[in-house]
């Protein structure tokens, strides 16, 4: 329990830095906001109106104490664009952004781990040159590009999944499928490059330990001193990786879902900053963080939990 609470108070502080600042550089944007809300013909009773709506004569602090008292009973405020309640507005396409970075991540993990495992078994050979050498050359292409290659080659040229659109899982699983794979693998792709680098490096040392000489010395069979006995203690890396990594999934998707035109939290957050709706890019913010922070903690728990060591080093200290 004290452990929990130990990750806990600095995830509540990460995430009210993030709201401040967010409101902050939001209220620092040129321009006046109320008057782009409202409208270029809007009457000066309308652009004080919203003014007033906002808090935005208030000083930053007091808008902010106002902002997350209303934020605790769950009220985010409402989108002056669309009228409608940002905390609605996120739930819709929350489960699409979920989607998409599960699948991306599914697949990295899926590719990674067998191209990590037999590039440190095979370290200095031809496979692992040639699994080095495609990992580097994956990591120095941002996914925005990767993007655009895939719908090059996939959605233009052989037509096997659409450029652009979503269909949701209710509607047709097949389509569905057919409409997130690409952004996936545009994400997907990058990120299985790091994890198959960080599950090869730690695998290498791995093997030179003692236990792995003593579970060939017994005439174990090479996959099974590969999966069982070398596999789990090299993946506690790969594990807090894949958590921190939930950041840069989360960061690519604002560009990848606009390409794709894809409905998720991404391309709602850019059309909501392009069109100054504060409210909207506020809660948007602080919901992305609350995200990443919880998974964090999350994994960080498990990461004591799966390495006692980690476990009695905090019990000690």
């Amino acid at each position: 329990m004290r452990l929990v609470l130990r990750r806990a108070l600095p995830a509540i502080a990460t995430l009210v830095a993030v709201a401040f600042l967010t409101m902050m550089l939001t209220s620092l944007l040129p321009g006046n906001p109320a008057q782009t809300i409202a409208g270029p013909e809007a009457d000066p009773e309308d652009v004080a109106a919203v003014r007033e709506d906002l808090r935005l004569d208030d000083p930053l602090p007091t808008r902010f104490v106002g902002w997350v008292g209303d934020a605790v009973t769950g009220d985010l405020g409402r989108s002056y664009r669309t009228n409608q309640p940002v905390a609605e507005a996120i739930t819709e396409r929350m489960p699409v952004t979920i989607q998409i970075g599960a699948m991306a991540i599914g697949i990295a993990l899926l590719v990674a781990i067998p191209l990590g495992t037999l590039s440190a078994y095979k370290a200095g050979g031809l496979a692992d040159r040639a699994v080095t050498g495609v990992s580097f050359g994956l990591l120095a292409v941002p996914s925005f590009m990767m993007a655009i290659l895939l719908i090059l080659v996939f959605a233009e040229t052989l037509g096997w999944a659409p450029a652009t659109g979503w269909t949701r899982l209710t509607a047709d699983p097949v389509e569905n499928f057919r409409s997130a794979i690409l952004p996936a693998l545009a994400l997907a792709i990058g990120e299985l490059a790091v994890y198959t680098r960080l599950l090869r490096a730690d695998m290498v040392t791995t093997l030179q330990q003692d236990s792995i000489t003593m579970a060939r010395a017994k005439g174990l069979s090479p996959a099974r001193i590969l999966f069982r006995h070398a596999l789990r203690p090299s993946s506690f890396s790969l594990l807090t990786v894949v958590g921190l990594q939930i950041g840069a999934i989360l960061s690519g998707a604002v560009l990848v879902e606009t390409l794709f035109a894809v409905p998720g939290l991404g391309r709602l957050l850019v059309d909501s900053i392009l069109q100054r709706d504060l409210v909207m890019v506020q809660g948007i913010a602080v919901v992305i963080a609350a995200s990443f922070v919880v998974v964090n903690v999350v994994v960080d728990l498990l990461y004591t939990l799966l390495d006692p060591r980690i476990r009695h080093g905090h019990a000690t200290a």
